[in-house]
């Protein structure tokens, strides 16, 4: 079971106005948050496994304050984590309870710092509601292969690395929605597998510095 990387301490949070570069004048009581959301079509299978697996990596790693979340560009409304990804997610270390499937709109794409799509038709749907939300707003595969190849320091460097990634090798993580269990298998796995670079990406940016774990997915 993966532990929440969320705090119930009652500190005052500030936004990092440039990840990876905070200011000097932070308290002992306040904390810098780092918001990722991913995003999908209905919301209840690809984007939620990747919500809660990024908190279960970021729960080991001691992201301080890592908040994840997500929604899709047609969401089922309120509906709860599909009943085949339920297994996928938790054979991976994630938890499937408490989840409520929404709509993608311009405000909750705003209270995002970092979007990560599962395709390139998810993020161009972000940037439809949310243009100003470019330079954070990448596919997830773009994302892991930017942060595994380059030498980005924080999520705001990944968008000064883009356009060295070429565009056949940014295939979309499939939907397994109609498909067999074992499909929903393999999309989970893929989604684990490109996370931990992500993962140690948002470490540098916001985390203190502790020995990574061995991943294993």
């Amino acid at each position: 079971m993966y532990r929440r990387a969320a705090t119930a301490c009652n500190w005052t949070v500030r936004r990092l106005p440039i990840l990876g570069k905070p200011d000097q004048g932070y308290g002992r009581d306040e904390v810098l948050f780092l918001h990722v959301m991913f995003v999908c079509t209905g919301n209840i299978c690809r984007s939620p496994m990747a919500e809660r697996l990024a908190a279960a990596y970021g729960g080991e790693l001691e992201i301080p304050d890592l908040r994840t979340s997500s929604a899709g560009v047609r969401a089922v409304i309120a509906h709860p984590i599909h009943q085949d990804a339920v297994p996928a997610l938790e054979s991976l270390g994630g938890d499937a309870s408490d989840f409520s499937a929404r709509q993608l709109t311009a405000r909750i794409a705003a209270e995002a710092d970092l979007i990560l799509t599962m395709t390139r038709e998810h993020r161009e749907a972000v940037l439809g509601v949310a243009p100003r939300k470019l330079r954070r707003t990448f596919t997830l595969i773009e994302a892991a292969r930017i942060a595994s190849r380059f030498d980005a320091q924080n999520v705001g460097d990944l968008a000064d690395f883009r356009p060295h990634l070429g565009a056949l090798e940014l295939p979309d993580i499939p939907d397994p929605i109609g498909r067999s269990p074992d499909v929903f298998a393999a999309v989970g796995a893929q989604i684990a597998e490109l996370l931990p670079p992500i993962m140690e990406l948002l470490r540098r940016s916001i985390g203190p510095t502790v020995e990574s774990p061995t991943w294993s997915t």
